[in-house]
């Protein structure tokens, strides 16, 4: 068999090549035994900077072009292999130097391992926070421009997943390249941080979440219909209108089992050993990923994916620490979905100042949602009018009761719901330019679509933007007023 040339990728802030740890030896010792050539060489294992405030992600995209250009001479098809921020990194390269090119691509397959592809809630914390979190990469001082992409929400990972989605999918092939993402749902309790809760977030390795890495997604887009005026004279609005629903060109996605973002006994690349059995999950996956030829190949391993995922997510459902002296501790890892909501108006503008609700049932009640439902909330603090919810599927699905092996229930079983609404509250509410408050009443068409395990879905809410006649009036130089006492008229510029 033909040598097969693997690139490893790096995630956020990595100075040195000793964080591949034992996986590139591994790889190409197990490729040995199974006839598999695997040419792994240092000059290949990609370095780039990232711990620099100026140094953003389409800057290392645009560096890695050129590493290329300078190290992979001679070679016509490569396999990438990325951990963490090098998904993205990847991503954002093949789309500005690949996409829609008449010559193939050299990368013939990528393996993101724990990619932040939908960004990382630890990212708002800031640099202070994190060059000190051991979850999140060896306490190495984090660059903020590298950061403002990883932000939840950001526009950068927006427009990139968004491209994504809207794709007909037929860069997914021999012709193109084969996506995988590989990643783990484990925390090493040994990396939590007690004062930040993202390390020990149920539904991620400690660092991202397996919604925010999985390319499978959906968007969606709602818009408000035109103001009129009810009976007494007051503007409202009709129901949101489903505009768009989109789901994403389907993508392997398999999560390791025990797996973390980073660490030595967990993590999901350094734990690799040189020669240890527990490693082989990791490395089979691998192997099923880069074997890869065809079409047919890629479906026969994404349903491999998939079945062995809800395997391992039903083998990990309850956690149990174990604690001297004290009571067992229990934590029950449900699969958790992700909406990222962007507001705008009709004319393109940020809604900044909002309330959100989610509803449910056929009341269209916040209160209808069930208990336990809610795992977080983000708001971007560059784009405002992005909001991120993190949202248990399992609990608002409905569960089984669960018992521990020595016959404690640990969760009673709970009722979930079929229906989803969305009930929005923008301000301003009054004055020359204002929005007025709406809802999507909540069906089961929104929730089968919103709402997926293990996966992110973006919605964009487009609001009317309600603009007064008296912003702007024509009046007779013989009949000229003090123009700060003009008030709104409540009558609509057409």
């Amino acid at each position: 068999m033909p040598a097969i040339t693997v690139v490893f990728v790096h995630g956020w802030s990595v100075t040195n090549l000793d964080t591949y740890g034992n996986l590139p030896g591994r790889l190409r010792d197990e490729g040995r035994k199974a006839g598999i050539n695997i040419d792994v060489r240092e000059i290949f294992l990609g370095r780039y900077i990232s711990f620099h405030d100026e140094v953003r992600l389409p800057d290392i995209s645009r560096a890695f072009k050129t590493a290329l250009a300078d190290q992979l001479t001679n070679i016509s098809s490569f396999v990438c292999i990325t951990h963490s921020t090098g998904g993205p990194v990847i991503r954002d390269w093949w789309n500005r130097y690949c996409k829609g090119k008449k010559t193939k691509c050299s990368m013939s397959h990528v393996v993101m391992l724990a990619p932040a592809n939908f960004g990382s809630a630890l990212a708002l914390l800031g640099k202070e926070t994190l060059s000190r979190l051991k979850s999140w990469w060896n306490n190495i001082e984090p660059g903020q421009g590298v950061l403002d992409w990883l932000a939840l929400g950001s526009v950068e990972a927006w427009d990139l997943n968004l491209d994504w989605i809207l794709s007909d999918g037929s860069q997914i092939g021999p012709a193109g390249f084969f996506p995988f993402v590989l990643t783990g749902q484990s925390i090493d309790r040994k990396f939590y941080d007690t004062l930040n809760s993202y390390t020990g977030e149920i539904g991620s390795d400690g660092v991202v979440r397996v919604a925010a890495a999985n390319l499978e997604s959906t968007y969606i887009r709602l818009e408000q219909p035109l103001p009129q005026k009810d009976a007494r004279g007051k503007l409202i609005t009709d129901d949101l209108r489903l505009a768009k629903s989109v789901a994403a060109p389907p993508t392997a996605l398999r999560v390791i089992s025990k797996r973390s973002h980073s660490g030595k006994a967990m993590g999901i690349m350094f734990s690799v050993g040189a020669n240890d059995e527990k490693s082989m999950e990791t490395i089979n996956a691998i192997f099923d990923c880069i074997l890869v030829k065809t079409k047919d190949d890629y479906e026969v391993v994404m349903a491999k994916f998939k079945s062995e995922t809800e395997t391992v997510q039903e083998q990990e459902k309850v956690e149990i620490e174990e604690r001297l002296l004290l009571s067992d501790r229990y934590f029950i890892h449900d699969r958790y979905t992700m909406i990222i909501f962007r507001v705008r108006d009709s004319e393109g503008y940020p809604v900044n100042d909002f309330d959100l609700l989610l509803t449910a049932g056929e009341a269209n009640d916040p209160n209808h949602l069930p208990e336990g439902f809610f795992a977080d909330r983000q708001q971007n603090k560059s784009s405002r009018n992005i909001i991120t919810y993190f949202l248990n599927y399992d609990i608002l699905e409905g569960t089984l009761a669960i018992v521990a092996g020595n016959g404690k229930v640990i969760r009673e079983q709970t009722p979930g719901i079929n229906m989803l609404g969305i009930k929005i509250v923008p301000r301003p509410v009054e004055g020359f330019i204002k929005y007025i408050e709406c809802s999507y009443v909540a069906s089961k068409s929104l929730f089968n679509k919103a709402l997926n395990p293990n996966s992110t879905t973006m919605i964009d809410i487009v609001l009317q933007r309600v603009v007064d006649k008296e912003v702007f009036r024509m009046e007779p130089l013989t009949n000229a007023r003090n123009f700060s006492a003009i008030r709104p008229s409540n009558e609509l510029a057409e």
